[in-house]
C-alpha cells in the first residue's frame, strides 16, 4: 500500500505552532533513553522521521528547549508542547513527535531504540528492537522494509 493520504497537518496542545507534512515517513520509533522519558513526562517518546523538504512550520515560531546542544529539540513557547527534533548531523529528516499530527491514530512505532532502558511494563508492538540505536548499516534495510510495510493512515 502506497497512499499515505498526505499532507497531514499538526499543532501544539495550544495551537498556536501549527506544522505541515507533505512527505511519507521514513521510519516511527519509539526511544526509551532517559532523555526522551524525561522531555515526554512518559515512558517513552514517539517519532516519525520526516524527510526534511516533506516538512514546514506552517504557523508561529517554535522554539528549542531541552536540550540545548547541536541535536535540537523544537517546543511551543507557549504551551511548551515538544514538537519536532533536528537531529545533530542528520539534516536529511527531521524527527516529528506523531501525536503533533490532527490524527496520529495509525501511529505504530516500527523500531523501539534504547530497548535498555525500557520500563518492565512497557510493550511497544516495534517489529524491530535494539538496546540502544540501530548500526548505521541497518537503516538503509529498515527503511526500506518500512516502505512496504509501515503502518498507513486509515
Amino acid at each position: 500500500m502506497t497512499d499515505w493520504k498526505l499532507p497531514w497537518d499538526g499543532a501544539c496542545r495550544c495551537g498556536q505552532v501549527r506544522i505541515r507534512i507533505s512527505a511519507p515517513p521514513l521510519l516511527t520509533m519509539a526511544c526509551h533513553c532517559k532523555g526522551c522519558q524525561r522531555m515526554s513526562a512518559s515512558a517513552y517518546s514517539l517519532s516519525a522521521a520526516i524527510p526534511t523538504p516533506g516538512f514546514a512550520v506552517t504557523q508561529g515560531e517554535p522554539v528549542i528547549g531541552g536540550q540545548h546542544g547541536a541535536t535540537r529539540h523544537y517546543f511551543c513557547a507557549h504551551c511548551k508542547s515538544w514538537m519536532f527534533t533536528r537531529p545533530e548531523g542528520m539534516d536529511q529528516f527531521v524527527n516529528v513527535r506523531p501525536t503533533m499530527l490532527d490524527d496520529a491514530s495509525w501511529v505504530v512505532p516500527f523500531i523501539e531504540t534504547y530497548a535498555q532502558a525500557r520500563l518492565p511494563s512497557v510493550v511497544t508492538g516495534a517489529k524491530h528492537s535494539y538496546d540502544t540505536f540501530p548500526p548505521v548499516e541497518d537503516y538503509g534495510r529498515l527503511i526500506e522494509e518500512y516502505a512496504k510495510e509501515g503502518a498507513r493512515p486509515r
